[in-house]
């Protein structure tokens, strides 16, 4: 009897739940399970609760089960298959699986969807992050787009993120750096991506915007971690207007936070 009770303790201990995933989710233990699995996640007669716990039970499976290669290519026709549901959850978590793996079915999906919000499968600014995992020259083409057209300012910001790896938006991001009207999360996204990009450039801009008197603290704070990291030491040094910028914007009513960004500047080229 006790041998027994031991035999099916051991049984249930195989059975395995995800961390922090519901009780109806079990890591699948062999190729048969995963099967199963996938045939859940693609019945749009199950709760979507249950659907969802499949793909999640699925995703540790890739990862756990011997032999998953031999069930992959179903794995993907499924994440396919539901990336296209009338569950947007669903069809967001599928995605990102695709896009991670660099799935060219996912990406023009999600491609189709900027071009033509009638196709759309996700939010705009959804589908741009997850473009963000696998980025190709067209992906690059319709950020550009949507940065001069957006359906909405969190679009416009994670077109921005994707196109700070694309060397031919660097005059983009010049032009968004010194706009004023721009909000101030962009044109801060806009100098990392110069940093990456085009050090000189961001630079040139830099001294303009410090120069500039009307310009705001936190860019001008920015500006000055930019000269002082890729700056000419003696070219700085002798520019007279720069460090009066410099000076007055240490004086004046900057946060303190922004104050030790002037200080450190000063000191560095002996003013």
């Amino acid at each position: 009897m006790m041998a027994t009770k031991r035999k099916v303790a051991r049984k249930v201990s195989t059975r395995k739940k995800i961390a922090g995933a519901p009780a109806l989710v079990q890591v699948a233990e062999n190729t048969d399970d995963v099967q199963r699995r996938l045939k859940v996640l693609c019945d749009t007669s199950k709760p979507i609760e249950v659907r969802m716990a499949a793909l999640q039970s699925l995703g540790a499976a890739a990862f756990s089960v011997a032999n998953f290669e031999s069930v992959n290519a179903d794995y993907i026709a499924a994440l396919r298959e539901v990336s296209t549901d009338s569950h947007e959850q669903l069809r967001r978590r599928a995605l990102g699986i695709l896009t991670r793996n660099k799935d060219g079915f996912a990406q023009k999906k999600l491609l189709n969807g900027l071009k033509d919000p009638a196709k759309a499968l996700l939010p705009p600014e959804k589908a741009l992050q997850l473009l963000g995992n696998d980025v190709h020259t067209e992906a690059y083409s319709v950020a550009r787009a949507i940065v001069k057209k957006p359906p909405n300012q969190e679009a416009r910001r994670e077109a921005l993120r994707l196109l700070a790896a694309d060397a031919k938006s660097a005059p983009l991001f010049e032009k968004v750096l010194r706009d004023k009207k721009e909000l101030r999360e962009n044109r801060q996204l806009a100098a990392s991506a110069l940093h990456s990009l085009n050090p000189e450039k961001l630079q040139q801009q830099a001294l303009k915007i410090l120069k500039d008197k009307s310009d705001y603290a936190d860019i001008k704070a920015t500006s000055l971690a930019a000269l002082e990291q890729f700056g000419d030491d003696a070219a700085l040094g002798k520019d007279k207007a720069l460090m009066q910028s410099v000076n007055r914007f240490n004086s004046s009513k900057t946060p303190a936070k922004y104050k030790q960004t002037a200080r450190r500047f000063l000191s560095k080229y002996g003013q």
